[in-house]
């Protein structure tokens, strides 16, 4: 088993709740021809030093029997169990998503995937000219974040998105918490004439009931109120949410979030802000789900470098899923690989 840190730097610096973050470091793993990645993110996973700890125990066992003592470090478990598939799919001469398996039937997994374009807490201006770039770059749903703002602004803020991009592509919304149970109320009620696809986590994580309730106001996701809870307690919110949003290295691999998907309705499959190899991963997840709505993994951008050329980039709006042996690239340990050195 190999291991490598390292660390990569934003292109801009991203404000979110729990902080700014400027970088994101990890660990590259590698087990065989598999190769996997462990980024963890905190307030989603558990620290760096922790993942670190728990892969460094791992290299002094078996791998294999290591992935049971790993459900309280999930991104460890991520980087650990998408290794061993990687390997596994390799020997098989399959994708890494026809590994997984389909999703959708007797089809297998689909070939490419339609993701979104998400843009940030600018002005009214800065907001509508990125959801109109977005467009006529190809893409059909637009994420705008909200929550930050006083509901008002963030209400002339989506005005101005949905008459730049018409009303044909989705709109769909991320408040990320930033709302309580008065405030959210509202800004559902006054953003109602939108036509907006879904509001992602209106509420504190922790407010199950204030989300159960809105669920009758607008379709509502959850994606902070799935962190640290276990698969059984995820499908038991099912009636305070019409979408999840599954994060694989929040949820301890791609193994898990397939799994979990299968036993969802609906769902959407994003990323951490993560490196390649764990955001090729999740576009192989998407695949073996086929799910309803477009992705949140049109994220290589927001790193100032990577790990290895991206397998996958975006085009017109969606991401080609690699159809060679495993995973598609090979990190760090890529002859043409790239990114910071650990």
């Amino acid at each position: 088993m190999r291991v490598e840190e390292f660390s990569l730097s934003l292109e801009t610096p991203l404000s979110t709740a729990a902080g700014e973050i400027r970088e994101r470091r990890g660990v590259a793993v590698g087990i065989g021809d598999g190769v996997g990645e462990a980024m963890p993110l905190p307030g989603w996973t558990e620290s760096f030093e922790e993942c670190r700890e728990a892969l460094a125990d791992v290299g002094k066992s078996d791998p294999s029997s290591a992935l049971a003592d790993l459900d309280d470090r999930p991104a460890a478990r991520h980087g650990l169990s998408l290794a061993l598939a990687d390997r596994d799919a390799r020997d098989a001469g399959r994708s890494l998503a026809q590994h997984l398996g389909a999703g959708g039937g007797s089809k297998g997994p689909v070939e490419s995937v339609p993701v979104n374009a998400t843009v940030g807490d600018g002005s009214v201006e800065k907001t509508a000219d990125a959801a109109r770039k977005a467009i006529a770059e190809g893409f059909g749903t637009v994420k705008c974040k909200v929550g930050a703002r006083p509901v008002e602004e963030d209400v002339e803020r989506v005005r101005a998105v949905r008459g730049a991009i018409g009303n044909g592509p989705a709109l769909r919304l991320d408040a990320n918490g930033g709302w309580n149970r008065e405030e959210a109320e509202h800004a559902l009620n006054s953003l109602a004439e939108f036509d907006i696809e879904y509001v992602e986590q209106p509420l504190p994580a922790d407010d199950v009931a204030g989300h159960r309730e809105l669920t009758s106001s607008m379709p509502i996701a959850l994606d902070e109120s799935l962190a640290g809870r276990r698969a059984e307690e995820i499908e038991g919110l099912a009636d305070a949410a019409d979408v999840f949003v599954l994060k694989p290295m929040a949820l301890g691999g791609v193994d898990r979030a397939v799994e979990l998907g299968r036993r969802l309705d609906s769902v959407v499959v994003t990323t951490t802000i993560d490196a390649v190899v764990a955001r090729t991963a999740a576009i192989h997840a998407a695949a073996a789900l086929d799910p309803d709505h477009a992705c949140g993994l049109a994220t290589a951008d927001l790193l100032a470098g990577d790990l290895a050329p991206d397998p996958a980039p975006v085009t017109d709006g969606r991401i080609e899923v690699p159809q060679g042996p495993g995973l598609g690239t090979d990190g760090p340990w890529s002859e043409n690989g790239g990114g910071d050195d650990a």
